[in-house]
């Protein structure tokens, strides 16, 4: 699907949609207590539907309620394994890293099947941990899909490089606790996106789970029980993030449905753009943004890199310099978002220079034409609210790639007066 976005100003309220982050989590909590609980608020995304799968192919039973927008799914907890599964996880970097060691709760041969550029994502901390206790693993050679495990997790004390991705972390201290022996965690060399691990461990622990944390370790005491439990999934910053550029840049929006207080590691995109000149007020769960004068500023990403995408639009319309550290794991994500969005940015006439690390981004015009998405749906949409600003149209080839994350961001987008064909 291709679609071209015209100048224009955006004015008017929009709800955000779910958080992903927050929903991966709740399902699959859910999928280990024993019962029903019920999970209201859920984006029906491609990555949220993987995660349900896997949690389908462990023996867990989803039935999913449609509302008039988003969904309520009923989960009857339990995962079960008796000879061997196979775990389809699309092009979701969460579900294969959280349900790795899930799986591994289990005895019995697993295979974790993806594509796009998901079996290029590094799983090596898994590896190691399975080398050191004996489980057999098979993979092709230079890819890590498909991965076929043979084995069961042992608890104990282990070391994870949290330089790499937080989300070994996340899917260790998913399965840890129902393991019988007592665990822990030391996380070595730097903790980045520290935050979503903060969010896993509120989730545990309000499905009956305890975590001990000091500092960068985790402490896991074994023989746990999940407790079923009725859980609303808050709002999406990662995807409210694109609204509050899209205000600052050329409109006045209302964007509703977000937690003042939420451990979302992305809500920090309130304060990046205060700093960068943006007049944003919150009261209760809705956030108001004005069309704003930008100053481009030094932001550090290394706790919260899903941000990149709006941020490189944001400092494209700011005056001067704005320069993006901390962002050598974009490299890894659905494309390398550094290549993806310093290319697109360049052709549509502004000036980003990309390193090892860092995106530097000149402030200036952004002129219309034709953008390459790499297939990410964040690049996608970050290029949709450029359009607004833009010189002339912008056109999106591949578009359908949003509905990894948020279906219906261009309706939501043609709500708020988005000129979309």
């Amino acid at each position: 699907m291709e679609i071209t976005v015209s100048p224009g100003t955006y004015h008017g309220t929009v709800t955000v949609p779910p958080s992903k982050s927050a929903a991966h989590r709740a399902i699959i909590a859910a999928a280990f207590a024993e019962g029903r609980s019920v999970i209201g608020n859920v984006d029906l995304s491609s990555d949220i539907l993987a995660t349900i799968g896997a949690c389908r192919s462990l023996g867990c039973d989803i039935i999913i309620e449609k509302n008039e927008r988003y969904n309520t799914l009923n989960v009857d907890g339990g995962l079960s394994l008796s000879d061997e599964a196979a775990i389809d996880c699309a092009e979701s970097g969460s579900t294969l890293r959280f349900f790795i060691p899930v799986a591994c709760t289990l005895s019995g041969t697993k295979t974790f099947t993806g594509h796009g550029r998901l079996p290029y994502r590094p799983v090596d901390a898994y590896l190691q941990i399975f080398d050191s206790q004996g489980i057999r693993y098979t993979r092709p050679p230079g890819t890590n899909l498909p991965l076929t495990v043979s084995g069961k997790l042992q608890g104990g004390k282990m070391r994870v490089d949290g330089r790499v991705s937080s989300q070994y972390v996340t899917g260790l201290l998913f399965a840890l606790p129902v393991l019988q022996e007592d665990s822990a965690i030391s996380v070595l060399g730097g903790f980045e996106s520290r935050g979503y691990v903060d969010l896993t461990v509120d989730m545990l622990r309000r499905f009956g789970i305890e975590i001990g944390v000091s500092g960068d370790e985790f402490i896991i005491k074994g023989s746990q029980r999940y407790q079923p439990r009725d859980i609303v999934v808050e709002g999406d910053y990662s995807q409210a993030a694109f609204f509050i550029v899209a205000g600052a840049i050329a409109g006045d929006l209302r964007i509703a449905g977000l937690d003042a207080h939420s451990l979302q590691p992305d809500s920090a995109i309130v304060s990046i753009m205060q700093r960068m000149g943006a007049v944003i007020t919150q009261e209760d769960d809705t956030l108001s943004v004005k069309q704003s004068v930008l100053t481009g500023t030094e932001i550090d990403v290394s706790q919260c890199p899903d941000l990149v995408p709006p941020l490189a639009i944001a400092a494209a319309f700011a005056k001067g310099e704005t320069r993006i550290t901390g962002a050598a794991r974009l490299r890894i994500k659905e494309c390398d978002r550094l290549h993806a969005l310093a290319v697109n940015l360049n052709n549509l006439g502004n000036q980003a220079v990309e390193t090892d690390d860092e995106l530097i981004i000149r402030g200036g015009i952004i002129n219309g034409g034709t953008i390459d998405t790499f297939g990410d749906h964040r690049i996608a949409m970050a290029f949709a609210i450029a359009a607004a600003g833009a010189k002339s149209d912008i056109t999106i080839p591949n578009a359908e790639c949003i509905n990894k994350s948020y279906p219906k961001f261009y309706d939501d987008l043609k709500v708020l007066g988005g000129q979309i064909k």
